[in-house]
């Protein structure tokens, strides 16, 4: 199968690592990939949302299945262009990748399928959002209902009005907040559950944790995720498997009925509180860091899987699971996440054991030939073994070989696992 991946982060570098691993994968190209994912295929400078690029590409190199990592091409439409000619992508149409690209949207499918969720309301606005919250007296988690790269929410403390009025007024002031969601405040562990799904059909994949804060013990700003670890011992498989039909299959329903089926990975953002497990988020792609703990864990051949998806034929089809846990450190540049420095030698790699992995993310090279940071989150160090501890120990052992300029990591990647 001649194939085609779409991205350039972390999350890409880890499917490409799988994908190419698979005996049915004759070549694969990478649009426009990093220095990492040059290991394992040919880059093409071409930009992730050039629709008409990736299709003029893929159609010159007779391309099997396009494979999309970012959300932003799946919400720009990519999927109905690949779909014009008939070519096969792992991924959703731009209408179903609204479960991500509009939090609102997401909420009316959650209510209608009945999926358990937090109370929410929508404004168009921030001035109407902004009255209600004046007229209540309450504190709600802000969320612009636009893609903001993961960093759309801001959850005030409890009672805090005026920190939720602030929240407003930021999150309005961005591209992604010209609409609003103001939603109930939940507590609770939260946990990522993802689902391969074909339209019909939901597996789920073992329940993964991140880490979305930049400072330990979630203290500081939101990023796009420092770690993360799987399976998460909170969510054991046979309760994420209960959820397919809790969640993933009445979704699924929902959208089909609106002529709008939804065919890839739908990553569902769970908190379980005192009163069940409730639905946070969706995401309409694989989740960034969780991705590169998940795959180094997957048994079976995901080329394999990700075209039963794109071919709407996951019946009667299982996946097989290795032993063992995986832990995923986020290495990121100074200044992140407000303002990443670029440019920082990167050395180290050379040195890592033969069983650690590094997921190349905010990565280049430069002039003299060197790799260096060009990117927040710089790489991601990933790492199995039989225990939780046994992994997260090699994990951050192996960051320690690794060097650049303002390199920072936090401290307690997987250390609620280990407690819970």
């Amino acid at each position: 199968m001649r194939v085609l991946l779409v991205g350039a982060g972390g999350r890409e570098h880890a499917l490409a690592w799988k994908i190419a691993q698979s005996p049915l994968c004759e070549h694969l190209w990478i649009v426009p990939g990093n220095p990492g994912t040059a290991t394992l295929g040919t880059n093409v400078d071409l930009a992730a949302d050039d629709a008409a690029g990736i299709v003029g590409l893929a159609t010159r190199e007779q391309i099997d299945l396009v494979v999309v990592g970012p959300e932003a091409p799946l919400v720009a439409g990519l999927g109905e262009v690949c779909e014009a000619v008939d070519l096969a992508m792992f991924g959703p149409s731009s209408e179903a990748a609204q479960l991500e690209g509009s939090k609102a949207f997401a909420k009316m499918i959650m209510l209608e399928a009945g999926v358990p969720t937090a109370a929410a309301h929508t404004f168009d606005n921030s001035a109407a959002a902004i009255a209600f919250v004046e007229a209540d007296q309450q504190a709600w988690v802000v969320k612009a209902d636009g893609l903001a790269a993961g960093k759309g929410v801001i959850v005030p403390e409890d009672g805090d009005v005026a920190a939720t009025i602030s929240a407003i007024r930021e999150l309005a002031a961005t591209n992604a907040g010209t609409r609003l969601v103001l939603e109930e405040k939940l507590t609770g562990p939260e946990v990522s559950l993802l689902a391969l799904c074909d339209g019909e059909r939901a597996i789920p994949l073992i329940a993964a944790q991140d880490h979305k804060r930049i400072g330990d013990n979630d203290t500081g700003g939101n990023t796009g995720g420092m770690g993360s670890y799987a399976p998460a011992p909170i969510l054991p498989y046979a309760e994420a498997q209960a959820l397919v039909d809790v969640i993933f299959t009445p979704v699924l329903r929902t959208m089909a009925a609106r002529q709008i089926p939804y065919r890839g990975v739908l990553y569902a953002g769970l908190m379980l509180t005192p009163n069940g497990v409730k639905v946070i988020e969706f995401n309409a792609r694989f989740g960034d860091p969780e991705t590169q703990a998940l795959l180094p864990l997957l048994k079976s051949d995901l080329l394999e899987l990700l075209h039963k998806v794109a071919t709407s034929n996951l019946a009667d089809v299982t996946i097989e699971w290795h032993d063992g846990a995986a832990v995923c450190v986020v290495l990121s540049a100074a200044g992140y996440p407000a303002k990443p420095r670029t440019g920082d030698v990167i050395t180290g790699l050379d040195r890592l054991p033969s069983d650690v992995l590094a997921f190349q993310a905010g990565t280049a090279t430069n002039a003299q030939g060197e790799l260096v940071t060009a990117g927040g989150r710089v790489l991601g160090i990933t790492a199995v073994a039989p225990t939780l501890r046994e992994a997260r120990d090699k994990a951050y052992a192996a960051t320690e070989l690794v060097e650049f300029a303002g390199k920072y990591q936090r401290s307690d990647i997987a250390a609620r696992g280990l407690a819970e």
